[in-house]
C-alpha cells in the first residue's frame, strides 16, 4: 500500500456548496515526510451542480456515478485510489486541525489497532460550537464495545462514524459501507468494532454541520418502520462477524 490517505467525499447537489470550506480544512493538515493525501468526491448523482465546487489539485479526484445513497457513493470512491488508510469527510464537515496525523500516529503505532475516532463538535450555523457531554475516555475500545453502547442508548454509539479513520484493507474486506438508505456510517463503524479493536481520541477531529438541509435532520431518517429495520440489520450484522473465529488483530 502506497503511503497515502485516502479521503473519501460523498456528496449531491444541495450539499455542493460546502466542499470549498471541506477543502479548506484539508489543505491546513500536516503529515510526516513521506505521507500524503488524496481526495476522492463521488457525487451520488450525475447532475451539473457539483462539479463547479470541486476545487482544481492534482490531489482531488472527481467521479460521478447512478446515485444510490452515501454508503454506495463512498464504497464506489474506493475505486479511483490507493493508500493505506481511509479517512471520511461528509461535504458539510470540517476536518479538525492535526487530525490526519494524529489519526496517522495512532494506526502507525500499534498494528493491532484498526480505526480511530475523534471527539466530535456540532457546528452550528451561528458559527459557534457544541460538544456531546457523552464521550468516553481516550484510548483503547475494545471488541464489542461500541454494540453494546449502541445497544444500550437507543441506537446512539459513543463514538462519531463521521470520524472514521480505518485500514482500508480492513474496510475493503468489510465490503465498505452497508447497503442501507442511512446510518450506512453506524454500520460500517458496528462492524469494524465486531472484529477489531479501536481508538477514540478526546482532541477535537471534526466539526459537524448542523444545518437545515442535512439528511438526518429530515422527517425520513427517523421514520419509524425503517428506522426500525436499519437498526436491526445493523445489529444481525455486527453480532454475526463477532460470532465467527476471526478478528484483525489475530490476523496479523
Amino acid at each position: 500500500m502506497s503511503r497515502c490517505i485516502v479521503v473519501v467525499t460523498a456528496v449531491h447537489g444541495p450539499h455542493a456548496r460546502f466542499l470549498p470550506e471541506a477543502y479548506a480544512s484539508l489543505c491546513a493538515q500536516r503529515l510526516p515526510g513521506g505521507w500524503e493525501w488524496h481526495w476522492v468526491i463521488q457525487e451520488d448523482g450525475e447532475g451539473d451542480g457539483v462539479r463547479p465546487y470541486v476545487p482544481e489539485d492534482r490531489r482531488v479526484t472527481f467521479r460521478q456515478g447512478r446515485g444510490g445513497g452515501p454508503g454506495v457513493a463512498r464504497t464506489m470512491a474506493l475505486a479511483h485510489a490507493e493508500g493505506a488508510y481511509v479517512k471520511v469527510l461528509d461535504a458539510d464537515d470540517l476536518l479538525a486541525p492535526g487530525v490526519l496525523a494524529r489519526d496517522l500516529a495512532v494506526l502507525e503505532g500499534d498494528r493491532g489497532l484498526a480505526w480511530v475516532t475523534s471527539r466530535v463538535l456540532d457546528l452550528l450555523p451561528d458559527g459557534s460550537t457544541a460538544g456531546f457531554p457523552g464521550d468516553p475516555d481516550e484510548g483503547v475500545i475494545e471488541r464489542g464495545e461500541v454494540l453494546e453502547y449502541w445497544k444500550a442508548n437507543g441506537f446512539l454509539a459513543q463514538v462519531h462514524p463521521a470520524s472514521l479513520f480505518v485500514r482500508q484493507e480492513l474496510l475493503l474486506a468489510l465490503g465498505g459501507w452497508m447497503a442501507l438508505p442511512a446510518s450506512e456510517d453506524t454500520g460500517l463503524l458496528l462492524a469494524l468494532n465486531a472484529v477489531s479493536r479501536g481508538w477514540f481520541s478526546r482532541e477535537v477531529g471534526l466539526l459537524y454541520r448542523k444545518w437545515e438541509g442535512q439528511v438526518t435532520g429530515k422527517a425520513a431518517h427517523m421514520e419509524r418502520g425503517e428506522r426500525e429495520a436499519r437498526m436491526a440489520v445493523v445489529e444481525t450484522r455486527a453480532r454475526a462477524l463477532s460470532r465467527l473465529e476471526w478478528s484483525f488483530g489475530a490476523a496479523l
